[in-house]
């Protein structure tokens, strides 16, 4: 249930998009929540999203209007308030990838939005921490993050969304910038690994770059990260197979690809490395990844669980382990 909303629109986002929707879904949701029980506020400045959410005492519910970066602001003002007087996050998606909305299986067309919003519950879901920044969906180090980041430029210069977007950001990346670093990887505290890669993802949803399932199996509520590192050699065509693949989660099974899974990650990089979280800009060379789980209730509609299009799992594919606690145990493979 909404109960009394803080809506928190980005006017700016999906190149302007966000001013139209944003009074399209005022208008909704005093339909259905009633006089005295809405209040809307609109961004000003990068970040003002956290500021904002980070004064929401007294609403049951906020929910951010826009792409996945209002979301992250508004999830790292949300984590600034007492658990106690926390509001649930509720997300209408209106920006270029929309790829916690993805995992969440809410609907792009703003009524049917609005209306599984109404219908929602409040679920405990988890949230992931790096470098002291909360996030949603998606922490990425190489060849990927430089693709996110090229879409923010790209879609200033074409007005191009979503996997057309990133596609061609891709390709460009793929063709003349495919790049290798060298890194040392430790999960759950254990014995640190070394190798090279092209691509590290870890992932607490399932999509990344508008639609693209690099961890098809990770879950938003057990406890763990899902991680996707994509290792040489690696000739460009079949990076090129490997990207259209990963666009409906079929690439696993190549040989290049190793999957794991933990609740702690620490990484570090020979060098600066591209990196983004939730589609936002990471600097730096070395990473500290913890879960944070069940720490955020999520307006989550009916359903939002079921994965039924990627229930395949290759071989040798780390297992999902029910929480049962505070963290998830996961037994040897």
């Amino acid at each position: 249930m909404l109960g009394k909303t803080l809506l928190i629109a980005n006017p700016a986002a999906q190149n302007g998009e966000g001013a139209r929707a944003a009074r399209e879904v005022a208008g909704l949701l005093k339909e259905r929540l009633g006089e005295g029980r809405l209040e809307v506020s609109t961004t000003l400045y990068p970040y003002h999203a956290a500021e904002i959410a980070a004064s929401a005492r007294g609403f049951d519910s906020v929910v951010a209007l826009g792409g996945d970066g209002i979301i992250h602001e508004t999830v790292n003002g949300l984590m600034k308030v007492d658990a106690a007087e926390r509001p649930a996050l509720g997300v209408v998606p209106v920006g270029s990838g929309n790829d916690f909305a993805k995992t969440l299986r809410i609907s792009p067309k703003l009524p049917q939005a609005v209306a599984q919003l109404a219908d929602a519950q409040p679920v405990p879901m988890d949230l992931g921490l790096v470098n002291g920044r909360f996030f949603v969906e998606t922490l990425s180090f190489g060849l990927d993050a430089a693709i996110a980041l090229d879409t923010v430029q790209r879609r200033q210069r074409t007005g191009a969304t979503g996997t057309k977007l990133y596609l061609a950001a891709a390709l460009d990346q793929l063709i003349n910038h495919l790049e290798r670093y060298r890194y040392r990887i430790a999960l759950d505290g254990g014995a640190a690994e070394s190798g090279e890669m092209y691509l590290m993802a870890v992932q607490n949803g399932i999509t990344y770059g508008g639609g693209f399932a690099i961890c098809p199996h990770a879950s938003l509520a057990d406890g763990q990260f899902d991680i996707c590192i994509a290792r040489p050699p690696l000739a460009k065509p079949k990076a090129v197979a490997v990207l259209l693949m990963a666009k409906d989660g079929h690439h696993m099974g190549f040989k290049n690809l190793q999957f794991s899974r933990a609740r702690e990650v620490e990484v570090t990089f020979d060098r600066s490395v591209p990196a983004q979280v939730d589609g936002e800009d990471l600097t730096g060379s070395s990473f500290r990844v913890s879960m944070a789980p069940r720490a955020l209730k999520v307006l989550a509609p009916k359903g939002w669980q079921s994965n039924s299009a990627f229930s395949q799992r290759p071989e040798g594919y780390p297992a999902p382990v029910p929480v049962t606690g505070k963290y998830v145990d996961v037994p040897a493979q």
